[in-house]
This record gives C-alpha cells, sequence and structure tokens, in this order.
C-alpha cells in the first residue's frame, strides 16, 4: 500500500528547502516500523499559491498503518510541522 500525505504550509512556515533536511531525517524512522519498505519525499515544481507543497509517500503493507500510526517518527513530524501546515490530505492506494 501507499500511504500518501499531501502538505500545504502556511505563511508562517519556514521555506521548503530550508525544511525538507529535517523533515527527511523524520521520515527516515518510520523504516524502523515493521512492514514499513520506504519513503519518498517529492516537492512540488511549480509555485502557485493554490499548490500543495510537498507530498510524502510510504510505502508499506496495510497491516503496518497502526504501527506506524503510532510511531515516535509520526507524532515528531506532527509535533514538529502541524504549526507550520495550512491543510492537507492523506490518501491510501495500493
Amino acid at each position: 500500500m501507499k500511504h500518501h500525505i499531501i502538505v500545504k504550509f502556511n505563511e508562517k512556515s519556514p521555506k521548503l528547502d530550508e525544511m525538507i533536511p529535517d523533515i527527511e531525517k523524520i521520515f527516515s524512522g518510520v523504516l524502523e516500523v515493521s512492514g514499513v519498505k520506504s519513503y519518498n519525499l517529492v516537492k512540488n515544481c511549480i509555485d502557485r499559491s493554490n499548490r500543495y507543497n510537498l507530498m510524502i509517500i510510504i510505502d508499506m503493507d496495510k497491516s503496518a498503518l497502526e504501527a506506524y500510526d503510532n510511531c515516535h517518527a509520526h507524532h515528531q513530524w506532527k509535533d514538529n510541522y502541524s504549526q507550520f501546515i495550512e491543510s492537507k490530505a492523506i490518501f491510501d492506494s495500493e
């Protein structure tokens, strides 16, 4: 399963390029979750106000979703970046 987190950051957030190294470090921790195979950060290549900025794709077994939801990396992402998120979408696909 592919777990997509699609994020639009707010005006208070640092520039995306400044955040990427820390976000990368945080999400590297999801690889410790049993059933998580990989993750990828994808920056939007078009800078317009009606676009989302970042898509995080985590490849995992469906059965790993609950463990991912409870893992340290997921909580660290939420704790560190919720204040900068204007909107987000979560989408799971086969």
